[in-house]
């Protein structure tokens, strides 16, 4: 176990945040624990792990949107052509969600099968 320098951590962790959010942190300690703008409380070694990933997401960042820009956009035009067709519409009742429930869908799956299958137990 290494022992980290409180002091140097939360002074590392504070400026990693404030790059990578624009704004100072309110770091809460109790106990050996730390709680970073009344979020989840951590120990002293997870604020230096993200003081690292702060670090990498901010250097990730502009390399995202370098290749956004240059890329050229596809035009909405082909991916309007390329529809899927409809899909069949089935005489079972829909779920108030949209779609069928499990039951009507292993039903509807059992009758289209050709087989001489059965439900499952319990089922009507």
């Amino acid at each position: 176990m290494s022992n980290l320098d409180k002091e140097k951590v939360l002074a590392e962790y504070t400026e990693a945040y404030q790059k990578a959010h624009g704004k100072k942190p309110k770091i809460e300690s109790s106990n050996g624990w730390y709680s970073v703008d009344g979020g989840k409380n951590v120990r002293l070694t997870q604020l230096a792990d993200e003081t690292k990933a702060l670090g990498k997401e901010k250097k990730a960042a502009p390399k995202k949107s370098e290749t956004k820009s240059a890329e050229p956009k596809k035009p909405t035009a082909e991916k309007s052509r390329a529809k899927k067709p409809a899909a069949k519409k089935s005489s079972a009742k829909k779920s108030s969600s949209g779609g069928l429930t499990a039951k009507e869908l292993w039903k509807q799956k059992l009758e289209n099968k050709g087989s001489d299958c059965r439900l499952p137990r319990g089922s009507v």
